[in-house]
């Protein structure tokens, strides 16, 4: 039994005579002994157990079997969805499989759909993969992005670059060539003699020895530890069948070497290949040692050509251009042809996407140009810029462009130099005409002002 002696002794002790006090005490007292009285019913009394709550844990079970159904019934949904988009695919056969075994067990399921559930079963697994499914995978694979293979920068070791004529040698920091690497692998680099790279060695690639990572300094070479080179972008392959030749390049410079206009002959059995084919119109990069002593007597057989380019070289033009005669006598008679030769010079055409390309693509190629049309309407800023650096006149078509692109277009044609001029009709002579005042020097707007086209006689 609780002692509560102690405890009335202390409360009696610190009553006062006042009546608050009194009555706090007294209660004080009365939950004293009947904290004692129940300590002696507790003693006297076994303790009762709980009744354990039966219904709600049955309850709680079958919520969690009801959901686990659910979620096999769910995949069994989604591997038939699967199936009929992609006939006789493996995983989703399997996963159907998966779940329509799992949902028989389900008490009353086996009992009522049993044979229902057996012939979706022989269905499933009899599904066949049919021609249209492989020709979709083959599509959608092809469609995919695909993936940048993961470089681990901290494994590539530096070497100096010594470029040759065709691809390069990389050297180490004793002047020993350690690797050589050809054109394809190092060209979109453009590296040069004393480039410090890093390369990373490739031995499962069979055909590249080494894979450079990146350009990471550049150091100036003695003269004797390699044989300078000088080289000709851009050259534009011209003639016949077996009598094609280069003499000057995109830009309607002369090919020269030491100081002298020279004509390369190109024997172009000597580049077929596969993907390689030379003909009238054919771009090029030619490049020679600068010390080869046949530069003097038949720089021919000094000069490689070290790059072929993928373009296509120019069509003859789709368009024909007709005027109406007052007369009605002779409705094929042609307009006059400006007096303009592009020689094979990229030219930019700032339109929306596949808006009127072909029609102008043909202008641009009757007067002997390389068209390539960039994305005026929603082409981002810094693709922008890469498109036009690289090109040697752009017209922009302000009737097919967004605004804040015309300002860009500008921009980028000031910084890098690039021949500008802008056509604000959708008239094809005046794409035509603004290409004349690019390409000349003349003003980039027509406006009211006189200028003069002069044309073919």
């Amino acid at each position: 039994m609780y002692d509560y002696r102690n405890n009335i002794k202390i409360i009696l002790n610190k009553t006062d005579a006042d009546d608050k006090s009194l009555e706090n005490s007294l209660n004080a007292i009365k939950a004293i002994l009947a904290m004692a009285e129940g300590g002696t019913a507790e003693k006297a009394a076994p303790k009762k157990e709980a009744p354990k709550p039966k219904k709600k844990m049955a309850n709680t079970q079958s919520i969690a079997q009801r959901n686990a159904d659910l979620k096999q019934f769910k995949q069994l949904l989604m591997g038939l969805t699967e199936l009929i988009e992609t006939p006789g695919d493996e995983s989703a056969k399997k996963k159907s499989l998966e779940a329509l075994h799992k949902i028989t067990f389900v008490p009353g399921v086996g009992k009522r759909y049993g044979n229902v559930l057996g012939k979706l079963d022989q269905a499933i697994q009899k599904s066949k993969t049919t021609t249209d499914a492989v020709n979709k995978k083959i599509f959608e694979d092809a469609l995919k992005p695909k993936e940048e293979p993961k470089r681990d920068y901290r494994k590539g070791k530096r070497y100096t670059v010594i470029r040759t004529l065709s691809g390069c040698n990389l050297i180490n920091d004793n002047g020993q060539i350690v690797f050589r690497i050809k054109e394809s692998q190092i060209h979109s680099l453009n590296l040069k003699s004393g480039d410090i790279v890093e390369a990373l060695e490739e031995k499962d690639n069979p055909n590249y020895e080494v894979e450079v990572l990146r350009v990471v300094g550049y150091r100036k070479l003695r003269t004797r530890d390699y044989d300078p080179i000088e080289e000709f972008r851009y050259a534009v392959v011209q003639g016949r069948a077996g009598q094609l030749a280069i003499t000057r390049n995109i830009r309607g410079e002369k090919l020269r070497i030491r100081g002298k206009a020279v004509t390369i002959p190109v024997d172009s059995s000597y580049y077929q290949g596969e993907n390689i084919h030379l003909e009238d119109g054919s771009i090029v990069d030619l490049a020679w040692y600068t010390g080869d002593i046949r530069l003097k007597k038949n720089p021919s057989d000094a000069v490689q050509i070290r790059w072929i380019y993928q373009v296509d070289p120019p069509k003859k033009p789709d368009l024909s251009y007709k005027k109406k005669d007052k007369s009605k006598k002779d409705n094929s008679e042609e307009f006059t042809k400006l007096d303009m030769n592009l020689h094979y010079q990229r030219v930019g055409i700032a339109i929306g996407d596949n808006q009127n390309e072909g029609i102008l693509e043909g202008i641009v190629t009757r007067y002997n140009g390389i068209p390539i049309p960039i994305d005026a309407f929603e082409g981002k800023k810094k693709i922008m810029e890469r498109q036009i650096k690289d090109l040697d006149i752009v017209v922009l078509m302000t009737a097919y462009a967004a605004h804040d692109a015309t300002w860009n277009i500008q921009e980028f044609a000031s910084k890098y130099g690039v021949k500008f001029a802008v056509s604000s009709s959708k008239g094809y002579r005046s794409f035509e005409r603004a290409l004349y005042r690019a390409e000349n020097g003349l003003p980039a707007y027509e406006g009211t002002q006189a200028i003069e086209y002069k044309e073919v006689k």
